[in-house]
């Protein structure tokens, strides 16, 4: 199996964290062992385009355990963890392309790879593989059963494909599973979003502003983190029903015009792109921080930064300072790639274990069923959302109650009433 990572030699480190990351994987170590002797993906090709971390690490095994041959590339130049590669690659045998810090001919290469031998599976986060395979292999779509995306701003993109009729295959959303959406992005964007910052800045958060763009799950999440460390949190909407929710869950609401005036700390969440841009820039605050955990690097708008600076320079590891012609600096973190992952270790293992359960059992589905299913973008079965949360459960050691007859008989009927 060929492979391109960093450094081979970096797999007994990797090794350590994927084990150490496995502990906190309880749901997905029960799917691997029923992976293992029913073999439902057996001799299936799957290429998956991920973040190379040790919890990825975890999903790509319990797929090969299922019987998949599977070749995995990265999803972001700066989110491998090149000793995981390196430990997949070298212990397991599994075709890895991911190498952190890669520029933008080596990503897509990588991509190209990951694609070479005709998967009849795709999983990806942020759909660039699955835009690569429509765009440029075509000649592979025929082959193709079916695939699943992670993120948001993979969903985003891939449903305007379906709106457009471009889409060849069927794609199950697997970030807006419930036991995905209100767990990994909430709590495992909040607490790895928080968790970069302060790594890549050492900044105290009690008593300074950060505004929050973006109330989505994710948005929710850095904000409540946030506000627990002693933030004064405002958050910057373009829904009014997310902006009603954050004034309902108690942070001030203000437009991103206003909010760059009084942010000392801002990050974006949106899927989308020029969220904070020249107009921003211009009245920000001496010395304001500017992150981004959504998936791509377009919701900062770094160009027009770079044209406003006079001078730039690195004032730390992962952050960049800007000179602005009237003396004020403005320092971007992490490139303004993905925060969480570029200068921090993504979500916890502990969330990541439910979204990659969905991602495995979703993958099994699709291979048992996705040649029957439509070229659109499907919610994740609700049967695997509720086995998924069950598993959690019983690994938390936590009980719930079970309906009686009586009770799912009320539930199904309409005559009762008052």
């Amino acid at each position: 199996m060929t492979h391109d990572v960093r450094d081979v030699n970096l797999a007994a480190d990797g090794l350590r964290r994927m084990a150490w990351a496995e502990r906190e994987m309880p749901v997905l170590r029960r799917i691997k062992e029923r992976f293992a002797a029913d073999q439902p993906l057996r001799g299936v090709r799957i290429a998956a385009c991920l973040h190379v971390t040790t919890e990825t690490a975890a999903l790509v095994l319990t797929l090969r355990a299922g019987g998949a041959h599977v070749l995995l590339c990265a999803s972001n130049p700066l989110s491998t963890q090149d000793d995981v590669a390196a430990a997949l690659a070298a212990e397991y045998g599994v075709g890895v392309y991911a190498i952190r810090g890669e520029d933008r001919d080596t990503y897509y290469r990588h991509i190209h790879q990951a694609l070479a031998h005709a998967p009849q599976i795709t999983m990806d986060d942020g759909a660039d593989l699955v835009s690569t395979l429509h765009r440029e292999r075509t000649d592979l779509l025929p082959s193709v059963i079916g695939g699943t995306e992670e993120t948001t701003t993979g969903v985003i993109r891939l449903r305007a494909m379906a709106r457009d009729g471009a889409l060849r295959y069927p794609i199950i959303a697997v970030n807006d599973a419930k036991t995905k959406h209100l767990f990994d992005n909430r709590y495992g964007t909040g607490q790895s979003t928080i968790d970069g910052l302060l790594r890549a800045t050492n900044l105290l958060l009690a008593g300074r502003t950060l505004v929050v763009c973006g109330y989505g799950s994710c948005g929710r999440g850095v904000a409540m983190r946030a506000r627990g460390m002693g933030a004064r949190v405002v958050v910057t909407e373009v829904s009014p029903l997310h902006a009603l929710e954050a004034v309902m869950d108690g942070y001030e609401v203000l437009p991103a015009a206003q909010a760059a005036r009084v942010g000392d700390v801002f990050v974006t969440v949106t899927g989308n792109t020029g969220v904070l841009r020249a107009e921003h820039f211009d009245v920000m605050k001496d010395g304001a921080i500017l992150a981004n955990s959504g998936h791509f690097n377009v919701e900062i708008e770094i160009p027009a930064l770079e044209r406003m600076a006079v001078s730039r320079r690195a004032a730390r590891e992962h952050v960049e300072e800007f000179a602005m012609p009237d003396g004020r600096r403005l320092y971007l973190l992490a490139e303004g790639r993905l925060l969480n992952l570029a200068a921090a270790e993504g979500h916890p293992a502990a969330v990541m274990d439910m979204s990659f359960a969905n991602q495995a059992l979703s993958v099994a589905h699709l291979a048992a069923a996705g040649a029957g299913m439509e070229r659109t973008v499907h919610a994740v079965p609700r049967a695997i959302d509720e086995a998924v949360a069950r598993l959690k459960l019983e690994a938390l050691g936590v009980g719930i109650d079970a309906l009686t007859d009586a009770q799912r008989s009320y539930l199904e009927s309409w005559q009762e009433g008052t």
